[in-house]
């Protein structure tokens, strides 16, 4: 199955198999997940005042408009992560934008938060007949907005009447400056929009996993003094690993595979800095179960993936949740 999975995700441009994957997964969620269920019972953990079915997460990205989610909770995740949303729609940066680096195992995208806003996306939350594991919402801030501050508390206002916990995100490379929120004292201000925005929810922050000690350092104390509830140890990289695909050259967010030694790098740091103050998250380079367990033992609660489902399958998140229990 996994043979005929990858074969069929790679006769398609990337995009258009995203595109299509996304409606099969609507579809399917649409009839009840047959031969699916729900999320994966398996050593549930409970930070943030959440209680997670399980240890694995879908990151942002996959399902930016909600489109899927019942869908995705039957590949057995604990929480799906939708987004990111901004109070405008936008259509992204230009094609191409999303490429496979087979060889690698990775996947280099400049997508550019391309949604169709957060009023549809809630709106499709709203209509859900369930939500059998925990929904969060990654929120950000439009490409021309001149109040990207703004931007968010909108976001996170929003979100608020639907999410089970909210992500702020600033660590993506694909909207120029946005990264520059992720330094003190743009990141104080910013996330005490927030703070004040979000009500009783959970705030979880995503970061960068290019941020140098003092970067991290930074972002981890503007957390911890802003109470967010959990960091999430992270995005795509800029940076360059020894690659062989022909796309590598490729300007984008590098994720999969070569990511795996920086992200789990990344979590070890940010758990020497917050010294237990705050809940870890780890995303970028999971590919498996063997990975998973790296992280839940290097400091996270919860782990998230991504990219691994294009080289790994759909049965990916059921295989790690297992595993974990």
């Amino acid at each position: 199955m996994g043979k005929i999975f990858r074969g069929a995700v790679y006769s398609l441009d990337p995009e258009q198999a995203h595109r299509a994957a996304i409606r099969a997964l609507a579809l399917w969620g649409s009839i009840g997940t047959p031969l699916g269920g729900g999320p994966e019972s398996a050593a549930p953990v409970t930070f943030a005042g959440v209680t997670f079915p399980n240890r694995v997460g879908l990151a942002a990205g996959l399902d930016k408009d909600a489109e899927a989610i019942a869908g995705l909770f039957g590949l057995g995740f604990g929480a799906v992560e939708v987004g990111t949303l901004t109070p405008r729609p936008q259509p992204g940066n230009p094609r191409p934008r999303l490429f496979r680096l087979v060889e690698d195992e990775a996947v280099i995208n400049r997508m550019g938060f391309n949604n169709g806003g957060i009023d549809a996306a809630l709106a499709r939350i709203a209509a859900l007949k369930k939500r059998p594991g925990v929904l969060g919402i990654n929120v950000g801030a439009n490409k021309d907005s001149t109040d990207r501050v703004a931007d968010y508390a909108l976001g996170v206002t929003k979100a608020s009447r639907h999410a089970d916990y909210i992500t702020i995100n600033v660590s993506s490379p694909n909207t120029p400056g946005l990264r520059d929120l992720q330094s003190r004292p743009a990141l104080d201000e910013l996330l005490a929009a927030s703070h004040e925005a979000r009500g009783s929810i959970p705030l979880f922050l995503k970061v960068a996993p290019d941020l140098d000690r003092a970067g991290l350092e930074g972002a981890v104390r503007a957390a911890i003094d802003h109470h967010v509830d959990a960091l999430i140890v992270s995005n795509t990289t800029i940076s360059r690993p020894p690659l062989r695909s022909p796309h590598a050259s490729e300007v984008g967010g590098l994720s999969g595979k070569p990511l795996k030694e920086l992200a789990r790098a990344k979590l070890i740091e940010a758990g020497e800095i917050s010294g237990g103050q705050l809940p870890l998250i780890s995303a970028g380079g999971i590919d498996g179960p063997d990975e998973a367990k790296r992280r839940i033992d290097a400091g996270a609660v919860l782990v998230q993936v991504y990219s691994a489902l294009v080289y790994r399958g759909p049965g990916l998140a059921r295989s790690i949740a297992r595993a974990l229990a």
